[in-house]
């Protein structure tokens, strides 16, 4: 696929530890787990982790500011804040010997494109996944501009007024965070069930998510997609309002992961553990409905995600006020360990990148499957819930199965393949 047409903005740039984890998350549960003790002897008690200011990346503050990784031998951790997904992908590259990081919160993706060299120039920096951060909890925004169409999961009311702005001359931006990342994916797939394709009739631009709305406001851009609280804020801000948060495009979707430098895993096996019982118990207190109100408070602050808690707390919640319609739904917010949240299902990284093949990143000839396997180590998340006495509410298999999406398209890891060919739109690299 051509990059020719993109506009890149930028492309770099305890409480008390006795609060154990309750088995399925679940307010009002009472059963709590038993907690092996923290792994000895490690390798090494320092490792730099990477975040984006969004809400997903709780998981790694927590355990940072409430101990978590103290509590597991990590006293040096150090969770760093990056400027954009590229600028992660960049500090990756370099590792922490080279003054970059070790691993981070990440776009799902992106662990393989930077494996395969797609989004390195070419120089293949082997990753893996350890855990998946979070599900749900994205958005898709609309400026003030389309208020009246009142557009939701059906976005074809947007298909005329594109195609007659392109008669026109005039260009529609529609922005995401990283090229083949999943809030690309969202909005493209969210338009090409429209019959909008994102690559003809808009152009698709990156910016860095903590400068979205600034963005929509003075006019750079009319629609994107970016996790939270940056939709919420789109709204309180007055400058558009969210079509859909993405729990309604695919419920309970994969979003942002644990990714590592694959080097250092292999070198430090016994951290590697620590690291991923740190973030699983972080996790789980996350999840807890009665921790929710200081979580935001955590994540409000300027070290951390910078925004009021106004907005962050209610679609942490599952309070959602689009500007257009309001519900309530603990279904559709952002999990970060009940309904499996935690666990890298491998059929989700299959979709991930069967998607990135639909729209040129990767060849179609490539192995998927061969990738996925190499990629994601659900093995040593197993390990880590084990470890902290959450070994029954590991997935029985690595495939969560048939997928459906808000368009009644289904897609089966079983047959990758055929669900590409049903694909009407799309943008097959040759």
């Amino acid at each position: 696929m051509s990059f020719s047409r993109r506009t890149f903005l930028t492309t770099s740039g305890l409480t008390a530890m006795g609060a154990l984890a309750l088995h399925g998350c679940q307010p009002g549960s009472n059963t709590s787990s038993s907690v092996s003790s923290p792994p000895t002897d490690l390798e090494t008690t320092t490792v730099r982790l990477g975040f984006i200011p969004l809400t997903d990346a709780a998981p790694l503050i927590i355990a940072k500011v409430k101990g978590y990784f103290d509590k597991y031998g990590l006293t040096g951790a150090e969770v760093i804040k990056q400027a954009s997904w590229g600028t992660t992908r960049d500090n990756l590259v370099l590792g922490s010997a080279g003054g970059g990081i070790d691993g981070a919160h990440i776009l799902s993706p992106m662990p393989y494109l930077i494996s395969e060299g797609i989004v390195t120039n070419g120089k293949k920096v082997p990753m893996y996944i350890l855990a998946r951060l979070n599900t749900n909890g994205q958005g898709i925004q609309l400026s003030n501009e389309y208020l009246d169409l009142k557009v939701s999961l059906d976005a074809s009311p947007l298909r005329n007024v594109f195609q007659r702005k392109k008669r026109e001359n005039k260009e529609v931006k529609a922005a995401m965070t990283f090229p083949g990342g999943t809030h690309d994916l969202w909005i493209r797939y969210w338009l090409a069930a429209a019959g909008i394709d994102p690559n003809q009739d808009v152009s698709t631009i990156v910016v860095p998510p903590p400068q979205m709305v600034a963005n929509v406001k003075v006019g750079n851009m009319e629609a994107f997609c970016v996790g939270e609280p940056w939709p919420l804020q789109t709204l309180n801000q007055k400058v558009g309002y969210s079509a859909i948060t993405t729990g309604e495009f695919w419920k309970d979707h994969p979003e942002k992961a644990l990714g590592l430098r694959s080097d250092w895993v292999d070198k430090h096996p016994k951290a590697t553990q620590a690291l991923l019982q740190a973030v699983l118990e972080a996790q789980i207190w996350c999840d807890q409905d009665s921790n929710k109100q200081e979580m935001c408070e955590i994540l409000s602050q300027p070290e951390w995600v910078k925004a009021p808690v106004a907005d962050i707390i209610d679609r942490s919640l599952g309070k959602f006020n689009l500007g257009v319609r309001q519900f309530e739904s603990k279904d559709l917010m952002q999990k970060y360990w009940r309904d499996n949240a935690s666990y890298p299902f491998k059929s989700h990284d299959l979709w991930f990148l069967t998607e990135n093949i639909r729209w040129g990143y990767l060849k179609p000839e490539v192995d998927t499957k061969v990738l996925v396997d190499r990629v994601n180590r659900e093995d040593l998340w197993r390990e880590a819930a084990k470890a902290i006495g959450q070994e029954a509410v590991i997935p029985k298999s690595t495939s969560r199965g048939v997928e459906t999406f808000f368009d009644q398209v289904q897609f089966d890891p079983e047959n990758p393949q055929d669900y590409l060919n049903r694909l009407k739109i799309k943008s097959l690299k040759s």
